[in-house]
């Protein structure tokens, strides 16, 4: 491990050893705030806490590792010459090695959470977040924006070894700026919760605009039956009551950019090094999900145009979808393993709606077993795809990929 990647665990050893020697230090000086300020230490759902005992401070400290073996190989297929066997190679890797570090300061509602991927040295995610009432709060950083829920989704707790094809073009990924959100609860099914956001959308680890234009983004999102649903795949706590939400999402930006991942901002094909300002780039998905008793249901419908503003706003319109359903059979048959999920998940890419015979797709099915829910997981996934161009003969192919994820 690079002094680099050390550099978190460094700043976290060396805040828990003043911490403490505050605590020891405040117990010998002045017994009667004992109660109020020592300090509990306890392993939690978000890994080990630290509290202080009026809880004006908490310190969760989360670590999670990816372990992934893949053939032929472990990316989605691009391009026609992604299914040259030559190309393709046999592999075992550490997909993701992450440091989760999140809680709150001075006052419960005042929350912050950052998180550092360790494997390529990235400052993922950091933020603050007041979220003292529940109709109406703010946030401030660089996250995963709320645009699908698949990408929304921590890749740790996905119902898939990871997410669909329609994840590349389609996702805002994590961008800087803030936002306003709330969950507005009503009698019954009036239930809704809401994002209205500006960034900068130039992607993550990017500290400005490349232009004058922001991204805007907006989230309507329906509880339908009153009850609202956590952003988790599977449904492992076997809900007792059908949940389901039905969202509404919309983003529109103008950047060199025309699509977002890990990395950044980045380009789909055909629209490689843009320059600053030249595609607007106008987007809207529609989104379910349903659980209930071990079955579980999710979906999304995307539509993207990108208008090239240096090149007499020439158009070029995508599309896109997925369906998913996982479901522990245990609740049918007794015999069959408590911990066995079975899912599966089909997806549709249309990189170009104007031109005949031009998609891509997937399908997978994937088995979970979950040893200590999605803390301790193994997935063994199956998936074909199907490439088709105007100009080329239809190729397809196979992909398997088994899966340890583990967070500590």
């Amino acid at each position: 491990m690079t002094q680099k990647q050390l550099l978190p665990y460094s700043f976290l050893i060396l805040f828990l050893l003043i911490t403490g020697q505050q605590a020891v230090a405040q117990q010998q000086t002045d017994p009667a705030k004992d109660t109020i300020k020592a300090v509990s230490i306890k392993y939690g759902s978000k890994g080990f806490e630290f509290k202080t005992g009026d809880n004006k401070f908490l310190l969760q400290i989360q670590s999670r590792l990816q372990f992934r073996l893949y053939t032929p190989t472990d990316q989605d297929p691009l391009t026609y010459d992604d299914y040259n066997p030559e190309e393709n190679k046999t592999g075992l890797k550490i997909n993701r090695a992450r440091l989760k570090v999140g809680g709150h300061a001075y006052e419960p509602w005042l929350k912050y959470y950052w998180e550092y991927e360790l494997s390529q040295s990235n400052l993922l995610d950091f933020r603050f977040m007041i979220e003292k009432w529940d109709f109406l709060s703010f946030k401030a950083g660089q996250w995963k924006v709320e645009f699908t829920q698949e990408r929304f989704i921590s890749s740790g707790e996905q119902q898939t070894v990871e997410r669909s094809i329609i994840n590349r073009p389609f996702t805002l990924d994590r961008q800087q700026g803030a936002t306003v959100y709330g969950h507005l609860k009503g009698k019954g099914i009036i239930d809704f919760n809401y994002w209205v956001a500006a960034l900068t959308g130039t992607g993550r680890g990017n500290t400005a605009n490349d232009d004058s234009n922001l991204m805007y983004f907006a989230r309507l999102q329906w509880n339908a039956f009153g009850r609202d649903m956590e952003f988790e795949g599977s449904d492992l706590e076997y809900t007792q009551k059908p949940t389901a939400r039905i969202a509404a999402a919309v983003v529109t930006n103008r950047s060199p950019y025309t699509r977002f991942s890990q990395a950044g901002g980045g380009y789909l094909e055909g629209f490689e090094d843009g320059q600053d300002g030249q595609y607007r780039v106008n987007q809207s998905n529609i989104e379910t999900a349903f659980k209930y008793k071990g079955f579980s249901w999710q979906t999304e419908w995307h539509h993207k145009e990108i208008i090239d503003k240096l090149n007499a706003d020439t158009t070029t319109k995508m599309s896109g979808y997925y369906v998913q359903t996982g479901y522990f059979f245990n609740g049918l048959f007794k015999w069959f393993p408590k911990k066995l999920e079975i899912a599966a998940r089909h997806a549709t890419y249309k990189p170009n709606v104007d031109l005949s015979q031009n998609s891509q797709s997937e399908t997978s099915v994937d088995f979970n077993w979950f040893f200590k829910g999605h803390k301790c997981k193994l997935t063994a996934e199956g998936s074909y795809f199907d490439y088709q161009d105007k100009t080329l003969p239809q190729e397809s192919g196979w992909r398997a990929r088994l899966q340890l994820d583990i967070s500590f």
